[in-house]
């Protein structure tokens, strides 16, 4: 199927990095985004990649709760391209919320669209980036929401701000590597590096004199405003002899939790604290893969680093090195995941939609096993063994105006055939059905969902991303979900709040959620090469019964199919 063409890279670099707190914005918060090819070097390679407005990260955009955000996007480059706002609700704004094919057609080169939604309830960090194909890799940024004018933060006012962006490097144009990838039916090259506000650090070629350092003061606390734009793999994040408190999670506020280390998935968002409280002189933060799947031989392995400088220092002194948790070092994720909580819930006691949907990567056969997937099939990902199937036309524009053929609305609430998910899963479960299936919600439902991962392929801990909710992780575990005895160990009284969730490898995780936002919104693995294979599934929100609760009309300049 003719699907959408992708980007390449960007970079602008930021050695230095010292970040004030913003005066108040204005109600109405103007961006002019310009997609558009830059010349980067990175890791002794220099190549032609997409940035936005030259800069890799992109720009940061700061708006105040309540903010009315107006963001132009010209598409001077030569992809298909199209813009998601990450954990932003839009509430009654699904016309902006970006995935192709999703709520929109792609923006073609040449073409514009102005995004515009309305910041409502929610504070804390999000971030931006592309939705289609992997440009994701090279075009992203972080969004910060700052409290309305006059109030404050839930916590002790920070000294300053600082944004930290983590990502992944290819020296290759990366919609070649997703294209080989689907060529060949088996997994995408992996990256070549790994970054920190687009810096790989001291310990990849060619990258010494360019890590990025940040500069802090003694006795002076720092927010920072942490995002995970990689692509494919999760990380550990720590900073050298201190301590983190995390306040924030996907841009809600969290009681307060002091860690020495973080975990942070493709997708994830954190605010966290830190005191400069150590000897004066040079701390690295350092990022480390958190690899689940035993199969997987491929990933990076070096540690990605970035300096944390005191005022005065020596820049000639060796930094502190942490020690980084191992690789597959499951408990100390799972340690993290569990000890955040919300700090104001109001969490769904009544289910009104229950959901258990199986999770993982599978394979379909091709003619002769003629492709790179295991045993010559094409990998391919799914939930309730369902892999999505991208229409040609938006399916917001389809379900909007009524236009047939598009979608079929019996996406399942179940797996057609229980078996031992975590065990040993016969090869005739492997492959999944291909379709474009939706699972259509009753407006102000309350949706309870358990995530069961899946022993196909492989186990792998797949960080879920629902567009359009926030929702409330109220168990996890390992090995099969028991519907009789897991269910009475839920945290109904302060669970966090996300809008991306690691699943345990081998494990399951329940969410509730309440489907107050009409629209189209998409959920998938926010592992990249998983969601471009079908990983994700589709749902429909339906209105509501008053004026106020109904999508309104799409914006005229919406790119359509």
């Amino acid at each position: 199927m003719a699907r959408f063409s992708s980007m390449m890279k960007l970079v602008s670099l930021l050695c230095l990095i010292f970040v004030a707190p913003l005066a108040a914005s204005a109600t109405i918060v103007r961006y002019k985004f310009n997609v558009e090819t830059q010349s980067v070097t990175r890791l002794c390679n220099t190549k032609t990649m997409l940035t936005v407005n030259g800069q890799y990260p992109g720009p940061t955009i700061y708006v105040h709760e309540g903010d009315n955000l107006i963001v132009e996007v010209n598409n001077n480059g030569p992809y298909n391209v199209t813009l998601h706002w990450h954990g932003v609700r839009q509430l009654k704004s699904c016309w902006a919320d970006g995935p192709a094919y999703i709520t929109q057609c792609p923006i073609t080169p040449g073409n514009k669209f102005i995004h515009n939604f309305t910041i409502t309830g929610q504070e804390g960090t999000l971030w931006w980036h592309a939705h289609i194909t992997y440009l994701r890799a090279t075009v992203h940024g972080a969004l910060v929401i700052l409290p309305r004018a006059g109030k404050d933060y839930p916590f002790p006012k920070p000294d300053a701000e600082i944004p930290i962006i983590l990502g992944e490097w290819w020296n290759a144009n990366v919609e070649d590597v997703l294209a080989d990838a689907v060529r060949t039916g088996g997994v995408p090259n992996d990256s070549d590096a790994y970054t920190i506000n687009g810096q790989p650090g001291d310990f990849y070629p060619c990258s010494k004199n360019d890590t990025t350092r940040i500069l802090v003061e003694h006795g002076k606390t720092y927010l920072l405003r942490i995002v995970s734009a990689a692509v494919v793999i999760p990380h550990f994040f720590k900073i050298a002899q201190h301590t983190m408190t995390v306040v924030g999670v996907d841009g809600v506020y969290t009681k307060p939790y002091t860690t020495d280390v973080l975990v942070m998935h493709p997708g994830n968002t954190m605010d966290v604290l830190i005191t400069a409280k150590q000897v004066s002189g040079l701390y690295y933060i350092a990022i480390r893969a958190y690899n689940t799947d035993p199969t997987s031989n491929g990933f990076l392995t070096t540690t990605t680093s970035a300096i944390l400088q005191y005022k005065c220092s020596s820049n000639t002194s060796d930094p502190v090195l942490p020690s980084l948790p191992g690789y597959n070092d499951t408990t100390t994720a799972f340690k993290f995941k569990t000890s955040l909580r919300n700090l104001k819930p109001s969490v769904p006691k009544t289910v009104d939609e229950e959901m258990f949907i199986t999770e993982g990567v599978g394979v379909v056969s091709c003619p002769n096993n003629s492709c790179a997937g295991y045993n010559g099939g094409r990998v391919v990902g799914s939930f309730n063994n369902v892999s999505l199937i991208m229409p040609d036309i938006a399916i917001l524009q389809a379900y909007y105006f009524g236009i047939k053929g598009v979608f079929t609305r019996d996406f399942p609430n179940n797996p057609s055939l229980a078996y031992d998910y975590t065990g040993n899963v016969p090869l005739g479960l492997w492959q999944p059905e291909l379709a474009t299936k939706v699972k259509v919600l009753k407006f102000n439902s309350n949706v309870q969902i358990v995530f069961q991962d899946t022993a196909i392929v492989a186990i792998e801990e797949h960080p879920i991303h629902l567009h359009g909710h926030n929702f409330y992780v109220v168990g996890q575990g390992f090995g099969n979900y028991n519907p009789k005895t897991d269910p009475p160990s839920f945290n109904l009284v302060d669970p966090v709040m996300m809008n991306t969730l690691g699943v345990p490898a081998g494990g399951w995780a329940a969410i509730r959620f309440t489907a107050n936002n009409p629209g189209v919104w998409l959920m998938h693995c926010h592992l990249e090469s998983h969601s471009a294979f079908g990983f994700a599934m589709v749902f429909i929100t339906k209105n509501g019964p008053s004026k106020s609760d109904k999508l309104p009309s799409p914006p005229p300049d919406l790119p359509k199919c």
